[in-house]
């Protein structure tokens, strides 16, 4: 009697836990604290300060292009939203796609300039930033979000799943999970109710 009664409060005390957690991440994110002393490097040339971000809403997605899973799909899906926005007249202008490799020493600017125009981005004027750069800035502005990734030395990255939605003012809105269970519907009606 007595153990059922310790494996039941234990396993209350675990659920306890993994809402509070859920509720911390997810529900309530609250501010982002981008690094502002992080420049990388965009996929055509340009630089993008975390210091001096636009005042657009942005999802901010961490990838890598030789990825044989999660990431290529979440950047179609993506795509297929920027589309959507496109045709509301936001994208670029109110809303920003910035796309940033968690893996800078294969993902060099000429790779991701390629892998960018398989998704008919072709400038750092197309609304869609693709950013490489230093592995320990990169390392810095996925802390602050707490996007998690390692390489084990297969040369397959094991990270989070998660991109960021943040406002405006790099607040923290929302996350949206990455691959075949993206909600391109719910990131567009979220979009929409923000920046109107």
């Amino acid at each position: 009697m007595k153990i059922r009664y310790y494996v039941l409060s234990a396993a209350i005390v675990l659920i306890g836990i993994a809402i509070g957690i859920y509720y911390l991440t997810v529900i309530r994110p609250g501010n982002a604290n981008l690094p502002d002393d992080v420049v990388l490097e965009t996929a055509f040339g340009g630089e993008f300060d975390f210091g001096n971000t636009p005042d657009t809403v942005k999802i901010i997605e961490f990838m890598y292009t030789h990825c044989p899973d999660v990431c290529p799909v979440t950047t179609l899906e993506l795509s297929k939203l920027k589309s959507r926005l496109e045709k509301e007249g936001v994208f670029g202008d109110k809303v920003q796609f910035i796309t940033i490799t968690i893996d800078p020493e294969r993902d060099t600017p000429e790779v991701l300039r390629d892998y960018a125009g398989r998704f008919e981005i072709t400038s750092d004027e197309d609304g869609w930033l693709f950013l490489t750069g230093d592995p320990e800035d990169i390392k810095k502005v996925a802390d602050s979000l707490r996007f998690l990734y390692r390489d084990p030395g297969s040369g397959e990255i094991i990270h989070s799943t998660w991109m960021y939605f943040l406002d405006e003012n790099d607040n923290l809105l929302e996350q949206f999970v990455m691959g075949q269970d993206f909600d391109p519907e719910r990131a567009y009606k979220r979009i929409m109710r923000t920046i109107n």
